[in-house]
């Protein structure tokens, strides 16, 4: 699908200043046609709305009430002027000034490509084990960084090819028009991105994903705010894909171990001690989906009207392709 226009879009809530950041990053960013830049504001107290017309972005503004991840999203390519529309969030800053051209180049790698994404580069401040699931992960969808075509295939069994099977991230990937149309953002309370890149893999587009379209994206969470990230998260793939993740506690414990054994400075197999990161996760992960009674503390801010909440569930990157695959930080 060739690109006739591009919109860069937003949703934004207090933002504070990484979207000034974000919005000075996208100003600057080198592309051969005019970039058209749009926000969509749930109720912003702190002057990000005043911060986002000053950067010369277009902003609808609604009440907080009304924000959903998908639905929000899809408003925003109602209102988008461009054929493609570039996602951030408030608080993913493109590494450079060739981030939205990589992106876009990724809809002429082939006819009928829908979606086309990038990775995740961790902040200069991230923790060693932050830094480590991003640029893990994103390795392992790209070893020898080229961009790489996903598509459907009629026997099912694209869906466990790889760990980039059925990722996507609206928290920084781009929309083709004119196969939203056919295919608009789900609105769903959680994973709204990956099941966009489902059914639109289902409906015959294919999908990119392209390493040169970094963006500086990557939080740091205390053990409890972690847990609690991963219970919403694996309830949320509950809810909207069916997965129940096994609980099992020979394999946490496993998981346990080997983090200990790769921090800094500890030669396998002497274990150590592991940072309370690496018990959170595989602990939220298995009590969160399997529980049908015990609602998540956060569940009303990630359903409810923050942008960044989703999608900072998302900074945990999904490590493999299917529903039933364990989740990285990928907010």
């Amino acid at each position: 699908m060739s690109v006739e226009g591009v919109t860069v879009a937003l949703p934004v809530l207090n933002g504070g200043p990484l979207l000034v950041e974000v919005l000075d990053a996208v100003r600057r960013q080198r592309v051969d046609m005019p970039v058209d830049l749009l926000v969509c504001d749930s109720g912003s107290t702190d002057g990000s709305v005043e911060a986002a017309r000053a950067a010369g972005a277009r902003v609808i503004e609604i009440p907080k009430a009304e924000f959903s991840h998908g639905g929000t999203r899809n408003l925003l390519m109602r209102e988008a002027t461009g054929s493609h529309v570039a996602f951030l969030t408030q608080d993913a800053t493109p590494v450079d000034e060739l981030w939205l051209r990589h992106l876009l180049e990724g809809f002429e790698l082939a006819d009928g490509v829908a979606l086309a994404y990038g990775p995740y580069l961790p902040r200069s401040g991230a923790s060693p084990s932050v830094a480590r699931e991003l640029e893990e992960f994103f390795a392992s969808m790209a070893p020898d960084e080229h961009p790489v075509l996903d598509r459907a295939t009629p026997d099912g069994a694209w869906r466990n090819v790889s760990a980039r099977a059925t990722f996507f991230t609206d928290a920084n990937g781009a929309v083709a028009r004119r196969a939203w149309e056919t295919v608009p953002f789900p609105v769903v309370p959680y994973a709204e991105d990956r099941l966009l890149a489902r059914r639109m893999l289902e409906a015959g587009f294919g999908k990119v994903y392209v390493p040169q379209a970094g963006v500086v994206h990557s939080h740091d969470y205390r053990s409890w705010d972690l847990f609690r990230r991963y219970f919403d998260e694996f309830r949320g793939l509950r809810e909207t894909f069916g997965h129940v993740e096994p609980l099992d506690p020979r394999r946490t414990l496993g998981t346990l171990r080997r983090e200990g054994d790769r921090r800094p400075g500890v030669v396998p197999p002497q274990p150590s001690r592991p940072d309370g990161r690496s018990t959170a996760i595989p602990c939220g992960r298995s009590a969160t989906s399997r529980s049908a009674r015990w609602a998540p503390s956060s569940a009303r801010v990630r359903t409810g009207s923050h942008p960044e909440s989703g999608a900072a569930a998302r900074s945990r990157a999904v490590r493999r392709s299917s529903p039933s695959d364990a989740s990285l930080d990928l907010t």
